[in-house]
């Protein structure tokens, strides 16, 4: 028996049999095009010795041994040919004599006359024609063999087993360390009965071991795909390297064990790096890194009822970039636990994002749930009040938002230590959602200018007691995520929120109290914001609330929210019935070349439709110069801006137009505010522009 303490150092010869005796062994043989289709396959992967056809055994054989390598009529011509080509290119042809029933023969016997002298070496091929003991007793044959043949130097031991024990691998990898120097089989071990070894399991054997194999299988799929295809025998989700599941966890301990393992290679990783050095794989369970193979990491875990926490914590962090603290992975551990115990399947990686999206309310672009937050503004405001040793208390921070409230816009605002509290307090006060933080984390996602922050929120329901509170049995976990820190945890309070609130009815907004000489710029454009849905620019707030005021004292000091959002309407000319002084009619806009866009269609000015035309840098700046056309002075933009509201199908876009206009003589210059809405974002601006010009006093050219 040769030495346990020997090891690999190199890999042996390769050469592949599927065009021989794998093809030999399929129910429905390949054709001349799959032959070549797949020699062509081998050639890539690095094989130097292909057994291309066993030319006898049919017709097709034949044509393509013919289409390989020239044949000939004549033996002579044979051997003059190779003669010929070993004199010019130095290329070796050697006879390979293989007993059939080598292991089945006394070992004696199998020695006699199996040498000669020579300086081209012959080849024995010696096979396991049925594999008929344990491993190691071929293995001892073929040592036996090496060590008692004469001339060793001469011959080249070639290795042919079968797989009829199931033990070839191990069979061959012993006979390699025995001494032998060549071994034949298929791609994934086809072959008679139970098949020939399996030359990409040994080949990627010796790669675990950092032996270089000489075969090329970095994209084993293709691999795969081509060999499958050609064979018509699949692959079992099983096999070594190239199965469906080789690289796959579903076990609770395996899955927690790997996604410690690569927390920690990370960090090795990196370390590495640093200092220079090479990154070395080193994953439990994982003998070679999938990505060697061209293999993603996706299927590393999957979930099915014997899953836990770690595997699918893995899987947010790997599809989502989400680190979900422990107790968070607890409670969406359970969601997806009930899913797979009732549905009683395997949940894909789909099914949990899909899930995890849906239960936090969460989406990179919009947050979804019954409370979306639109815009905010938190300001600090500094504490008139001191501690005992004259310091002044930390400054309190003043949430002022704008979100969706079951799809009604809603204006609230709140006080606090900071952004959290703050809106915890504007939930309370306006919505009577009295919920305390517990539990708060936050992290980046990404680096340099992209990155994000991460913010994860646990929140319970108050009571009277603080300490029942901290420790309440249930509670709910929120997830936000923004380049802005102060949005993203602010979003994850409205996802715990929303899970919270399920679907309890919240308070209306009351429209009843109205307004009088007292009320301020915030509370009138509160009044729009709840009404229509509308966030107003700053200096529009401003401009509407001197109208208010105005109104309201001719009022004697009070307006109804009614009255408020008519006003409003009628001032601005939005979504009125009145069209103004200038309306638009039907047009389009034509391209020019080296220009910008040319409207061109009608206007009504002062009750008459008119045919206009005018160009500009853009549809806006088109529209303006149609209006200069038809006007004496001169326009120009002072301010815009454009919202969306609706959802779906319903969504709209809603311009907000400041116009200001001078007229030669006058002492003063004007301006005046309009809106436009329309599905056409273009349209809308348009109509804001032409209603900002209709309060203005602007002199029309004569028709």
């Amino acid at each position: 028996m040769f030495s346990p303490l020997k090891t690999f150092i190199k890999a042996p010869i390769w050469l592949s049999t599927d065009l021989r005796d794998g093809n030999q062994a399929l129910s429905c043989p390949m054709t001349a095009d799959q032959k070549l289709t797949f020699f062509r396959l081998l050639v890539k992967c690095g094989f130097k010795e292909i057994e291309i056809a066993y030319p006898s055994a049919s017709d097709t054989n034949f044509a393509f041994e013919q289409t390989v390598e020239l044949a000939s009529r004549h033996s002579k011509l044979i051997s003059d040919l190779a003669d010929q080509y070993s004199a010019s290119h130095g290329m070796k042809f050697r006879y390979e004599y293989s007993p059939e029933t080598f292991t089945q023969t006394e070992m004696e016997f199998s020695l006699q006359g199996k040498a000669g002298p020579g300086i081209d070496r012959i080849i024995f091929n010696l096979p396991a024609t049925v594999e008929i003991a344990p491993p190691n007793h071929y293995a001892d044959q073929i040592e036996y063999f090496a060590t008692h043949i004469s001339e060793r130097e001469n011959i080249i031991i070639s290795l042919h087993p079968h797989n009829d024990r199931g033990t070839a691998i191990a069979a061959m990898e012993l006979i390699v360390l025995g001494g032998a120097d060549r071994v034949e089989g298929c791609l994934f071990g086809n072959g008679e009965r139970t098949g020939n070894v399996d030359l990409v399991t040994l080949a990627l054997n010796l790669y675990t071991q950092g032996i270089t194999p000489n075969l090329d299988f970095s994209d084993i799929q293709k691999v795969i795909d081509i060999v499958t295809s050609c064979n018509d025998l699949p692959v079992h989700p099983r096999h070594p390297y190239a199965g469906e599941l080789v690289f796959t966890a579903f076990s609770r301990l395996h899955q927690d064990t790997i996604k410690k393992g690569f927390e920690a290679q990370d960090i090795c990783h990196k370390k590495n790096a640093e200092n220079g050095e090479l990154k070395m794989w080193n994953i439990p369970y994982m003998p070679l890194d999938p990505a060697d193979l061209r293999c993603s990491y996706e299927a590393v875990i999957r979930v099915n009822a014997q899953s836990g926490k770690g595997g699918i914590t893995y899987l947010v962090k790997q599809h989502l970039q989400l680190d979900l603290p422990c107790n968070m992975q607890v409670t969406f551990y359970k969601v997806i636990q009930q899913i797979s115990d009732r549905e009683a399947r395997k949940v894909t990686i789909k099914d949990i994002t899909t899930v995890f999206r849906k239960t936090y309310h969460f989406s990179r672009s919009k947050y979804e749930g019954r409370l979306a937050l639109k815009s905010f503004c938190v300001t600090a405001e500094p504490s008139l009040d001191s501690t005992d040793d004259g310091e002044p208390f930390d400054e309190r921070r003043h949430f002022d938002g704008t979100m969706l409230v079951d799809g009604v816009m809603r204006v609230i605002r709140g006080d606090g230590n900071g952004p959290i509290s703050a809106l915890l307090n504007a939930l309370r006060t306006h919505l009577e959602i009295d919920m305390t933080l517990r539990k708060y984390m936050e992290h980046a996602v990404g680096e340099g200018e992209a990155s994000k922050a991460a913010s994860y929120i646990e929140l319970v329901a108050t009571t009277d007691d603080v300490k029942e509170t901290r420790q309440a049995s249930e509670s709910w976990w929120g997830v936000g995520l923004d380049s802005d820190i102060a949005a993203s945890s602010l979003h994850a309070v409205l996802s715990a929120v929303n899970a919270a609130i399920g679907d309890r009815v919240l308070p209306e907004l009351q429209l009843n109290v109205g307004f009088n000489a007292t009320s301020g710029q915030l509370d009138v454009s509160d009044a729009i914001v709840n009404t229509l849905g509308l966030m107003l620019p700053r200096r529009l707030q401003t401009s509407f609330f001197e109208v208010v005021q105005c109104t309201v004292h001719e009022l004697d000091g009070k307006i109804s929210y009614d009255d408020l959002t008519h006003l409003f309407r009628e001032t601005y000319g939005y979504e009125v019935e009145n069209k103004g002084r200038f309306s638009l009619g039907d047009f389009h806009f034509e391209c020019i070349e080296g220009g910008g866009p040319r409207f061109k269609g009608d206007m009504e000015i002062n009750g008459v439709v008119r045919k206009v035309d005018g160009e500009g840098n853009g549809p806006l700046s088109a529209a303006l110069a149609v209006l200069h056309s038809q006007t004496e002075g001169t326009l120009t933009f002072q301010e815009y801006s454009e919202h969306s509201v609706g959802e779906g199908s319903e969504v709209k876009a809603v311009s907000f137009m400041e116009l200001l206009y001078e007229l030669p003589g006058r002492v003063k210059k004007e301006a005046a505010w309009g809106l436009g809405s329309d599905t056409d974002i273009t349209v809308s601006g348009i109509k804001a522009a032409l209603r900002a010009a209709s309060r203005l006093d602007v002199v029309a050219k004569k028709a």
